[in-house]
């Protein structure tokens, strides 16, 4: 009677629950990813950022936000005026430059042109100082002569022929000046000529037009704003590709490499894609990151479109694995009921990778069994529950 009465009472003390209120999952056999969650957000492949390329004036904005574009479509008029003003005056600038390069050459010439003339009458003057010596040295000879005037007649040939080689040394000195200043006034001529040619492209560059087509999904369209050089105009994206840009905690910075396998789920469909860059800064301890999709062009896929992402971290081929629910902590090593002919019995098991989607269980449980995933934290203290159906 005693043993009869102890089975009822502990009877009456075990805890039920009823199937519908709990979830259950059948451990399996399979490859294990574990990954990294994070935030994402769908923007265009390529956008176009159209800047301005002078100082101007926006006149008219031809193109409204969210209309297509085509190639060499205009979008936006800016006032040049002032820029063209600049352009005329570097022109006359130039033309003035090309004049005083003129005017340095013909003086030059001509300042050469006396140098050889100076030069060519002291050849003749020592010729003549030349004769006028032997003429001395004649006379001397036969006694129609003084020492005074042959002595005379040398030095006077000596005189000549040192201003000779100083002139000539001067001629050499002015040639070679000559070319230096004319090619310093070139070079000046050049870098200004290739000032008006860069201005000429930004002229042209200043008919804001789209490089390809897309949407326009940004204009500045503040008519009569001036606008400095460099600054944004449009921005033109290509919605027939679609890439992901990628939040994260900077303390998984470490784990975080360039090349790692991705998975976004977009409204419940699973794309696939890699870490093609991260982002250097690192702001309010977020770490950002680029993914490049294999499916670019799904149809599920829209711009400034809020997803999550997964990014794998590790990858095993074979192992023990069940669906994740609330019932995994987190731990690596914690309490789960596995249920079997109708009583779930609490065990301790082992957690190595986990996912979105899966929880690897590595000790102290089996292919085939069943368990209970849902949150279990008010029967941590249970060894068994019945389960009523």
């Amino acid at each position: 009677i005693m043993i009869a009465a102890f089975w009822l009472f502990r009877n009456k003390l075990q805890t039920t629950l009823s199937q519908d209120r709990i979830r259950t999952a059948v451990v399996e056999a399979g490859s294990m990813e574990s990954t990294i969650t994070a935030s994402g957000e769908v923007i265009p492949a390529f956008e176009q950022v159209l800047t301005s390329p002078i100082p101007a004036t926006i006149q008219e904005v031809l193109v409204p936000i969210g209309n297509e574009v085509k190639k060499d479509q205009p979008i936006l008029v800016l006032d040049k005026s002032l820029t063209l003003l600049e352009y005329e005056k570097l022109k006359d600038q130039l033309e003035l430059k090309r004049n005083e390069i003129t005017k340095l050459r013909l003086t030059l010439e001509q300042s050469l042109y006396d140098l050889q003339i100076s030069d060519s009458i002291k050849a003749l003057n020592i010729s003549r100082l030349e004769a006028e010596k032997t003429n001395a040295r004649r006379l001397f000879e036969i006694g129609g002569g003084v020492q005074e005037q042959l002595d005379e007649a040398d030095l006077n040939l000596k005189i000549a022929k040192l201003e000779k080689r100083q002139l000539e040394n001067n001629l050499s000195i002015k040639q070679r000046s000559t070319k230096t200043d004319l090619k310093e006034q070139e070079i000046q001529a050049r870098i200004q000529g290739h000032a008006i040619a860069e201005l000429e492209q930004k002229l042209q560059r200043a008919d804001i037009k789209a490089n390809r087509d897309g949407v326009l999904t940004w204009v500045n369209d503040r008519i009569g704003v001036t606008v400095s050089e460099g600054e944004t105009l449009a921005r033109i994206a290509d919605l027939a590709s679609y890439k992901v840009v990628g939040s994260v905690s900077d303390m998984y910075a470490e784990q975080l490499r360039p090349g790692m396998k991705a998975i976004v789920n977009v409204n419940n469909v699973r794309l696939n894609g890699i870490v093609s860059g991260i982002r250097p800064t690192i702001e309010n301890n977020i770490l950002t990151f680029d993914i490049q999709l294999e499916e670019g062009n799904h149809p599920a896929l829209r711009p400034n479109m809020k997803v999550e992402v997964f990014i794998i971290t590790d990858y095993k081929e074979k192992t023990i694995r069940v669906a994740n629910g609330p019932a995994f902590t987190g731990q690596p090593t914690q309490p789960l009921f596995v249920i079997k002919n109708g009583i779930a019995e609490r065990r301790e098991v082992e957690i190595g990778l986990s996912n979105f989607d899966y929880v690897e269980i590595t000790r102290n449980i089996e292919s085939g069994e069943t368990v209970i995933i849902s949150d279990m934290s008010n029967y941590r203290h249970l060894e068994r529950i019945i389960i009523k159906k």
